[in-house]
């Protein structure tokens, strides 16, 4: 027998205790009923044992079950009868209920109640007494009363299995969120380590490189000064991000919220980057257009615009070749227009390495509030390339994405 038709446990029990309990009431001469075509006792025991049959396959073949046993207990009102044999159908014919296909199930409770009604009936018509009516009792609760029993059973089966697939989708959901919410806030740690440390980092690197290699004291003592000063503050910049995923938020240590850099302290950050960068020719200017009306932005707006600059003056302080580095402010139509242009080239003198994390860095924070970046050399026209970086921040939100 195929695996798909081996019967399980139960029904093998089942059908060994209805069997074993026919051959109990056959030997002990209990039968239903009497005076039926086939009065010998033992023929009691075909149907009791084709019933036991189609117990074996109850749930691996309900439909077939429940065929042989109509079968059986039609055959066993040719005999004397058996308790058993009635016992076992019931059995038979809830579990085509229950495990039957979805049609069969929606179908076998109409079809039995409209047998035990038709049944009833006719008992009447042909015997003329109220008694028939126990006849149709019978028949329903033998056929009718297990099929809606095994209907409801399968329908709370149902509801169970949706529930535990939606807990299950649920739960699933919930982990690919916090996955997505772990894989964003790392994103944005990496962003606020990078450009709240890497300027100060190479600044450090630069003017160490050139106080190492330039045998100067004078020259030692500026860029030892430069050192130390982004020193401090990159140490200050690192307790202050410390201090932030201590309080798992955007609070500082007294609970207060954390100041975050604004397009006002522009100037300080410019002539910060004048300093660093005087020792290789750099000379940073900031030309703010924006009208003098317009008022303080939106604070996601104004950060990423203070780190995008900030980021800007870094890779120009590792990169750009002697020369201007401008840096430009315009807002037109509700759009922030940021803009770093520096002369590309080599430069003399010590540079810094860079790992490209802050070009991904500022595309993803301009991504985040809908704008548009674009970085890249381009010739200006008098025959100088220049590297410019240019990002357009919407200080609105759209309303599309309302």
């Amino acid at each position: 027998m195929s695996s798909s038709l081996r019967p399980d446990r139960d029904a093998v029990a089942l059908a060994v205790s209805g069997l074993l309990g026919g051959l109990l009431l056959w030997r002990l001469g209990l039968h239903t009923q009497g005076g039926r075509p086939f009065s010998a006792p033992w023929i009691t025991l075909v149907p009791v044992t084709a019933m036991a049959g189609a117990e074996l396959l109850r749930r691996n073949a309900p439909r077939t079950a429940l065929t042989i046993g109509v079968v059986a207990l039609v055959a066993d009102q040719f005999t004397r009868g058996s308790l058993a044999t009635v016992l076992m159908f019931t059995d038979v014919m809830y579990a085509a209920a229950l495990y039957g296909t979805p049609a069969a199930a929606r179908r076998l409770p109409v079809a039995t109640l409209l047998v035990t009604v038709a049944s009833t009936i006719g008992f009447l018509a042909w015997f003329r007494r109220p008694e028939a009516l126990l006849i149709g009792l019978v028949i329903g609760l033998v056929s009718f009363i297990p099929a809606l029993t095994g209907v409801s059973v399968r329908s709370h089966r149902t509801a169970a299995d949706t529930a535990r697939l939606a807990a299950a989708q649920t739960a699933r959901l919930a982990e690919m969120d916090r996955i997505q919410a772990v894989v964003a806030e790392r994103a944005r740690m990496a962003r606020e380590l990078h450009d709240r440390v890497a300027n100060h980092l190479s600044a450090v690197a630069i003017h160490s490189t050139a106080a190492l290699s330039i045998d100067d004291p004078e020259t030692s003592r500026n860029a030892l000064k430069v050192i130390r000063e982004n020193s401090v503050e990159g140490l200050a910049e690192m307790r202050r991000l410390i201090g932030l995923l201590r309080e798992g938020g955007e609070d500082g240590e007294d609970g207060a919220p954390a100041a975050a850099p604004t397009l006002a302290s522009l100037d300080a950050l410019v002539e910060q980057a004048n300093v660093n960068g005087a020792a290789g020719g750099l000379v940073c200017v900031l030309e703010d257009t924006r009208p003098t009306e317009a008022g303080a932005l939106p604070t996601p707006v104004e950060l990423a615009a203070y780190r995008i600059v900030q980021e800007s003056l870094t890779n120009a302080l590792k990169h750009a070749a002697p020369g201007p580095v401008t840096v430009r402010l315009a807002l037109a139509d509700e759009v922030l227009t940021v803009e770093v242009t520096s002369v590309s080239g080599s430069r003399p003198g010590p540079t810094a390495p860079g790992s490209g994390a802050g070009l991904v860095g500022m595309r993803e924070r301009v991504a985040l509030l809908g704008g548009t970046f674009a970085a890249g050399a381009e010739p200006d026209g008098e025959g100088t390339k220049l590297w410019r970086v240019r990002a357009e921040l919407p200080v609105r939100e759209r309303e599309s994405r309302e």
